[in-house]
């Protein structure tokens, strides 16, 4: 599953605007005075202005080269902070088979690095933005995981693990669905897990797009 765009909201337009172009080094390929699109790999990821007092943040993560992770963290290191867990900088996913680093951008999100070793992308030249491979993972906050992912699955959108309440990762290592509930904590951060409206395309199976209405979350598909 490979997400081709997304789209996210955000209450500090300017600040993050400079962050993915000027920190993360990444090409602002379309912009407006109410948002701004970056290419990330294979994937257009637009973040729009939020309207009232909300402070939308997301996790998602960037696959990256399977052997550059020790480059990957020392160059982002360089830049901004890793987030810490525990005394921990750094992450490995015995199951997944993935380490993974994270740090946040100005809008409080929570990015991650993740080297899926599994893939056979690996690279031999020294690792720049120019190497982010894709956005892979997207955080989906909801009240029940358990019903939220069956209506994934009757979309065409297989468990890529085993359910579980608090968190079932739905997709591939392309693309996954990080479904949550609501109040959990984010790995590597202390931000409470909430929902704020978001769309992504899915090569070859249309756009989905998600808000929140009378306290459900609700997802919608428009076909391709």
């Amino acid at each position: 599953m490979k997400f081709t765009e997304m789209i996210l909201l955000t209450n500090k337009l300017d600040e993050m605007r400079e962050f993915y172009e000027n920190t993360l080094e990444l090409q602002v390929i379309r912009e407006n005075d109410y948002e701004f699109t970056v290419q990330v790999g294979s994937t257009a990821i637009t973040f729009q202005e939020s309207e009232g007092d909300s402070e939308p943040f997301y996790h998602f993560a960037i696959n990256i080269p399977q052997n550059k992770m020790k480059e990957a963290k020392a160059w982002i290191q360089s830049k901004v902070p890793l987030n810490i867990e525990g005394e921990l900088d750094e992450v490995f996913f015995k199951s997944w088979n993935a380490h993974a680093i994270y740090f946040e951008d100005p809008s409080g999100n929570i990015l991650e690095f993740i080297a899926r070793h599994n893939l056979k992308n690996g690279i031999d030249h020294y690792f720049s933005s120019d190497d982010f491979l894709n956005i892979s993972e997207i955080g989906i906050v909801v009240d029940e995981v358990i019903p939220f992912v069956r209506i994934l699955n009757q979309m065409g959108i297989p468990n890529w693990r085993e359910d579980s309440e608090g968190l079932t990762p739905v997709g591939d290592e392309n693309g996954l669905f990080i479904t949550v509930k609501r109040g959990r904590r984010w790995y590597f951060s202390n931000k409470d897990a909430n929902f704020f409206p978001l769309v992504v395309s899915i090569e070859g199976m249309g756009t989905f797009s998600m808000k929140e209405q009378d306290g459900k979350v609700e997802i919608k598909r428009f076909s391709i």
